[in-house]
């Protein structure tokens, strides 16, 4: 067996973890750490959202996709109205997802105003979808009917 004192230096630091780096986000990513509570952020997520913040576009994006969460949650629907004029006038992205929002505008308010889901029906349908794709070419309605009225 070799001396310790033999082993050449680079050898010796092997076993050591390099010091973690951060590596930046997906735009993806970001957008999620931006909406997230500090307190939910490690500490490098944490200087990354504060840097970012200090940019004045991305911090005017991030408050006004922070104050639509808010509306959603809280279901104020008069607050909507308001959010849709100032929030036209921030971006080309927020220009079109506002667009979008007046394209809809009666479902999205009455989503606002109402306590009715459809998230039932649309749960149905997409089993429902998945089956038949899983079967694609396979059977017909008979074996998809008793797949879809069987639970086990």
């Amino acid at each position: 067996m070799r001396d310790p004192a033999q082993i050449k230096v680079h050898y010796r630091h092997r076993g050591k973890t390099a010091a973690h780096r951060f590596r930046l986000p997906s735009a993806r990513r970001a957008a999620w750490l931006f909406l997230k509570n500090e307190d939910e952020l490690i500490a490098e997520e944490q200087i990354f959202v504060r840097e970012m913040l200090k940019m004045e576009s991305i911090a005017r994006a991030v408050a006004a996709t922070k104050r639509f969460q808010e509306i959603v949650r809280s279901r104020d629907a008069a607050a909507f109205d308001e959010w849709l004029s100032e929030t036209e006038t921030l971006s080309p992205k927020h220009k079109n997802f506002v667009k979008g929002l007046r394209q809809d505008y009666a479902a999205v308010r009455a989503a606002l105003e109402t306590d009715w889901s459809n998230g039932q029906t649309e749960g149905q349908v997409n089993r429902l979808k998945l089956l038949k794709r899983q079967m694609y070419g396979r059977a017909k309605f008979d074996l998809l009917r008793a797949r879809v009225l069987y639970r086990g």
